[in-house]
């Protein structure tokens, strides 16, 4: 028998099962004795057991017990109640066979349900996907996922086959309540040494999306918990603490400071902005941040989503907890306009600015305020702005920029220098901290950074300083490869042999696949998504001639209903119908996306370059500003870095004749591009030209 202590030393956690023994013994321990060590370990989480609760718990240890003793058990432990950190949800019943590797079986009961619903199948193929993706001890596992609805008529024999559905993750499997010994002696192994407690103990390295990691902050959770802890994204955590530290030593020595995160698409950037903002929402601590992002898509998600957490968790109503949300979550267009007409100091000290880079140069802004708010007299740029208006307090103030590396995808957007040249002209007595990264050219801030650190020092506070926490390197976006954003880069700056490079890295985890069929390409992503697992179909907002294929970029998706919503939700990414344009899914993320190419960027393979063009009309033009093309490319940067765990990347096929503006020369170039990196092809079954 093994129990493990509840611990609560520094760096250690509780046990991740409220139950969990040989079955041997659980098969001899009475009911009561068990539900009483359940009970006990559920109040330590925080967890009210209820009559009705207990009394479900009680109807499984009997079903458990009843089926058990039918099989060869020697050999196998339980585990009730197993805590998914991530997904704040518990797994039922786990049973870990000891085999040459381990054979975990999960159980989830519907007490009293005499049919199942996707739903229940979704949820159990997540708990599977779950532990596979990012518990350690689990990588190597073959899992098999199962719903108990208890009254059902589905039964299993002993010949009963199951079939895999991807890298030993095994197709979900209902049945009723007496199936369960039938099921068990199903399962073909060989009996190994498996140690319960290594592989209970063994690590849970979670990457989640913004939406999941914002949730599990807002509830309380540490960022140590639902990030990796390896090596490769171990400054997570490190950028989270400095950011912290820069905010109370700006409090302590009454100082104003900017800091400028800088990080790889997908490296958590704005988690860490999410982590700071959470851990300093209470609005009587005069720390209190709030998190600020023009991103109008991504805010409008993580309340909605955060606000529906609140009201499963704490009960009450959505109004209230959309309320609550918006104290520390908001537009920053929203808020540069309350101090237009507001002249005093904002109730925040601590501002963070999610994708700073994005703010507005000064021609874009005056151009705002003279159409839009009649404000003829305006002659700052937003970034120069934003600082007047923390700098209003009289003691001190922090602003956080999250910065990501070639991401303007607008017009008007001013990239990382205008803030430095802000600091450097009107605000000296602001301290900077930086990272070395700062420089690159994604950043296009490299001639500021140098003005900032040879400033004249004009106050005692005005440094500048740099710090190697203020740099994110490694994409945590997807857990499958840590080197997509690499393989990007390396694909829209053309350089091939880098690309290859990166591709082969990558290929065997993260599966990139390329068509000229969009039923092919849905095909291949239903079939890749299991579960909850999410895919969506994304497309450039230039892509206008995707109209055949009932891709309309130029009508507008909810983003609420495109990633909130659930498989009965039309409107939801999971049809495959709506499509995401940079400016929709940007920030956000997709677990496979179906990345549409229209001819707006397109491969001239006689010149090996990019070419640029926009829809206007009933014809094509090329694009002939410099910042214009580097916007749609980094339009695609966006696009082709929104899939976690997979994308399949579709090339129509020409129409000429007759559709002069769906030409083979639009298409084929960039096709035979990415084809010549290595991507591999699906196989379509039909041709669809989208006549």
């Amino acid at each position: 028998m093994y129990r493990a202590d509840i611990v609560f030393a520094a760096g250690e956690t509780m046990s991740r099962a409220w139950y969990k023994n040989s079955c041997e013994i659980f098969l001899e321990e009475n009911s009561e004795s068990i539900i009483g060590t359940i009970v006990s370990n559920s109040a330590l989480h925080g967890f009210e057991a209820t009559p009705p609760q207990v009394q479900a718990w009680q109807e499984e240890i009997r079903i458990l017990q009843q089926q058990i003793q039918w099989v060869d058990f020697a050999h196998m432990d339980i585990f009730l109640e197993f805590n998914i950190p991530r997904m704040g949800k518990r797994i039922d019943a786990l049973l870990l066979i000891k085999s040459d590797k381990p054979h975990i079986i999960i159980f989830e009961f519907k007490a009293g349900a005499d049919k199942v619903y996707s739903q229940d199948i979704d949820q159990v193929m997540g708990y599977a996907l779950e532990l596979k993706n990012f518990h350690e001890g689990s990588h190597g596992a073959d899992v098999f996922p199962v719903v108990v609805a208890t009254d059902s008529s589905d039964i299993v024999g002993e010949s009963f086959k199951f079939k895999e559905a991807k890298e030993g993750i095994y197709e979900p499997v209902c049945i009723n309540s007496d199936s369960i010994a039938c099921l068990i002696r199903s399962i073909a192994y060989q009996r190994g040494d498996v140690s319960p407690e290594a592989w209970e103990n063994s690590p849970y390295k979670p990457t989640p999306t913004i939406i999941e990691a914002a949730r599990a902050l807002y509830a309380n959770h540490d960022v140590r918990e639902i990030t990796r802890s390896e090596g490769s994204a171990a400054n997570i955590k490190a950028t989270s603490e400095k950011l912290i530290e820069i905010v109370a030593d700006a409090k302590d020595k009454h100082k104003k400071i900017i800091a400028f995160v800088t990080g790889v698409p997908g490296a958590g950037k704005t988690l860490v902005g999410l982590n700071l903002a959470t851990a300093k929402r209470s609005e009587t601590d005069e720390t209190h941040a709030v998190f600020l992002s023009g991103n109008g898509p991504l805010v409008k998600v993580l309340k909605e989503a955060l606000a529906r957490d609140e009201v499963e968790r704490n009960g009450g109503t959505l109004t209230d907890a959309r309320a609550k949300v918006k104290s520390f979550i908001q537009n920053v267009h929203h808020y540069r306009d309350e101090y237009l007409e507001d002249t005093g100091a904002p109730s925040e000290h601590v501002a963070i600015f999610d994708e700073a880079q994005r703010a507005w140069n000064k021609k874009m802004t005056c151009d705002f305020m003279r159409r839009k708010k009649n404000r003829s007299d305006f002659d700052k740029s937003e970034p120069e702005f934003l600082i007047s208006c923390l700098d209003r307090h009289d003691d001190w103030a922090a602003i956080i920029c999250l910065v990501g590396g070639g991401q303007e995808i607008n017009r008007g957007e001013a990239g990382i220098s205008e803030w430095i040249d802000a600091i450097i002209e009107k605000f000296p007595h602001w301290s900077i901290a930086i990272s070395e990264q700062l420089t690159d050219s994604e950043y296009a801030a490299g001639h500021a950074v140098e003005l900032a650190k040879a400033r004249p020092v004009e106050a005692v506070n005005g440094i500048t300083e740099t710090l190697p926490e203020m740099h994110l390197s490694v994409s945590m976006r997807s857990f499958r490869a840590e080197s997509v954003s690499s393989f990007v880069k390396a694909l829209l700056d053309i350089d091939s042999e880098r690309a290859k490079i990166e591709l082969a890295e990558i290929d065997e985890r993260y599966p990139i696949r390329l068509t000229r069929n969009l039923a092919e390409a849905k095909k291949w992503i239903r079939k890749q998504a299991l579960g909850s697992e999410r895919p969506g179909v994304v497309a450039s907002s230039k892509a206008l001639r995707l109209k055949p294929f009932a891709i309309d970029v130029a009508g507008t998706i909810d983003p609420v209903h495109y990633f909130l919503g659930g498989k009965d939700d039309p409107r939801s990414s999971y049809f495959l119908e709506a499509a995401g344009s940079e400016f929709d899914v940007q920030g956000l993320e997709l677990d496979y996306t179906i990345v549409s190419w229209d001819g707006d960027l397109r491969m001239d393979e006689r010149a090996c370059r990019w070419s640029h063009h926009d829809f206007r009309g009933h014809r094509w033009l090329n694009i002939k500003s410099i910042d214009n093309k580097e916007y749609q490319k980094n339009a695609y940067r966006v696009l082709l870095t929104r899939a976690r765990q997979g994308m399949v990347i579709f090339i129509p096929l020409g129409n000429d004749p007759p559709d002069a503006t769906r030409k083979s020369e639009f298409y084929d170039g960039t096709y035979n591009y990415l084809k010549s990196l290595g991507i591999r092809e699906l196989v379509a079954d039909i041709e669809d030209r989208g006549y």
